[in-house]
């Protein structure tokens, strides 16, 4: 699990691909050591496992379900990206529960800049919508922001200039893709509602009633 609050950002050092995964490398001294083999970090919003490491950063295998539902296939090399280690007990929950699991991608739709840092907006999926909320919570490309505003089909975020310069999401551009992980709690009472709604059970929603159908 992770909370969206950026420890590092690291650099594509190399991508290989082969039979429809990728075995990636990156330059990341900023990671806090050791890195151990089997350890969890989260790659640009995405939970990726550390096949092993050397003295400048870790080596992951992306398998081609990744690859198709987040950014992480179109990387190139030389390329920054945010860096997150799983949580320990004790640590601080600054941001909010992220678990690397991307729902899928956004486009950069606008940007517009200010004395204040920027507000992000971000083309979604109608898929993804129901889950995106005004003041809700929402990780891009594994950051951890609060939705400004939600309409019919996008969302806007507001990027302060810690979060412009500790990230890569100061660097994004028009036309951009990014990672997406909506809030869990968002997903889960939406999808609870959808199940409950599909199965037509009579009677009032009630804790009593979740229970007798299997919730």
């Amino acid at each position: 699990m992770f909370t969206g609050i950026i420890q590092t950002t690291g650099v594509v050092r190399s991508l290989r691909r082969e039979s429809g995964a990728v075995h990636l490398v990156l330059d990341a001294p900023g990671l806090t050591r050791p890195i151990p083999e089997g350890s969890s970090i989260c790659v640009h919003g995405v939970c990726l496992t550390v096949a092993r490491s050397d003295s400048i950063g870790p080596h992951f295998d992306v398998v081609g379900e990744t690859i198709k539902r987040s950014t992480l296939g179109a990387l190139s090399v030389g390329e920054r990206v945010n860096l997150e280690r799983s949580l320990r007990l004790g640590d601080p929950m600054d941001g909010h529960v992220v678990q690397g699991h991307v729902d899928g991608t956004g486009r950069v739709e606008r940007i517009q800049t200010s004395s204040q840092g920027q507000a992000l907006t971000i083309a979604v999926d109608d898929a993804l919508m129901p889950f995106i909320i005004p003041k809700g919570a929402v990780a891009v490309d594994g950051v951890s922001l609060t939705v400004a505003e939600a309409g019919p089909d996008n969302f806007t975020v507001a990027l302060i200039p810690t979060t412009l310069a500790r990230t890569t999401l100061g660097a994004l551009r028009v036309g951009d893709q990014v990672n997406l992980e909506t809030d869990i709690l968002v997903r889960t009472i939406v999808m609870t509602v959808r199940r409950w709604r599909d199965r037509r059970v009579s009677g009032p929603l009630s804790v009593e009633a979740l229970r007798e159908n299997g919730w």
